[in-house]
């Protein structure tokens, strides 16, 4: 047992030590900094990119055709010379970037107006109610939705009750156009909210002096707040571009399509992770150069 005097004596060590510590912290900033980070950036670095650097092993890691095993740190290039073979992976890739750019494309075209009237003319109460109108789908769970939609596009779906007296029948779930329009509808809030914040950030006194210098409105939108809002449509570009070139399920629910995502999940159930983990470098340098592209347009800022 130990005594009060010791255990006192201890206690007041412990606290002079913390109290030395502090006043040599208090003005290292640089310190500071990294104490604040080595959690968060320990965690990012052992979680995230370590096991991110053992999926990218595997692809240079051989698989026993016989038992279908695969043998770590027995390099070879097979699973790249599959996929640079087989026609098959680069037109899934093709459809994938294809239907991700057309997704990307199609939120910017619906956000800007949406997100202009929010920003721009919308009273503040009416501002928050749109505001909150945006975030509304977003409560709804991913599957929820895309199950909805699977719903709605079927054969005897509400789309072909709604098509049906016109003589026109429905959709039906093998058409790729599906993949476009539930993806499109699923990452428009991420294109409107970056674009709106944009916009936000415009101080009137420039529309103003376009307006004193004789600019009509359609100028003043071309030559002012365009080029000013462009870095917030890139910086949501980012967003749904990722997001659909990620996308596996919408795909396979509603359009009866591969994407890249597909093809990794399905070589991975078959245990043919060298191949999964080949393939899924593709998404991966699509999206750095997307990145490096970005923030030369600047869009890292308007986040």
């Amino acid at each position: 047992m130990t005594a009060p005097g010791v255990a006192g004596e201890s206690g007041g060590a412990t606290q002079g030590r913390g109290r030395r510590f502090a006043r040599w912290l208090y003005p290292r900033r640089r310190a500071q900094l990294w104490l604040l980070l080595a959690v968060p950036v320990l965690w990012i670095g052992v979680v995230y990119l370590g096991s991110l650097l053992i999926l990218l092993l595997n692809a240079f890691w051989a698989k026993d055709s016989f038992t279908g095993n695969v043998t770590p740190f027995d390099w070879t290039l097979k699973a790249f010379t599959d996929i640079f073979t087989h026609p098959v992976y680069a037109i899934v890739a093709g459809r994938t970037l294809l239907i991700a750019l057309l997704v990307t494309i199609t939120d910017a075209v619906l956000a800007f107006p949406i997100a202009y009237y929010m920003a721009r003319v919308a009273t503040p109460r009416r501002r928050g109610a749109l505001v909150v109108a945006v975030l509304l789908p977003l409560w709804a769970a991913y599957l929820v939705k895309v199950f909805a939609w699977r719903t709605i596009l079927q054969g005897n779906g509400f789309l072909s009750w709604v098509l049906s007296p016109f003589g026109i029948p429905g959709p039906g779930l093998h058409e790729l156009p599906n993949a476009w329009l539930v993806l499109s509808y699923l990452w428009l809030p991420y294109m409107i909210l970056p674009i709106y914040a944009g916009l936000e950030r415009i101080p009137n006194s420039l529309l103003e002096a376009s307006a004193d210098l004789g600019a009509k409105t359609g100028t003043t939108f071309r030559r002012v707040i365009l080029p000013l809002a462009f870095p917030a449509v890139v910086a949501g570009s980012i967003f749904t571009f990722s997001l659909s070139l990620g996308d596996y399920i919408v795909p396979d629910l509603v359009a009866d399509a591969k994407f890249i995502g597909n093809l990794i999940y399905d070589n991975s159930a078959l245990g043919n992770l060298p191949l999964a983990a080949a393939y899924s470098l593709i998404p991966i340098a699509i999206m750095l150069l997307y990145l490096f592209a970005a923030r030369r347009l600047g869009a890292f800022e308007s986040l």
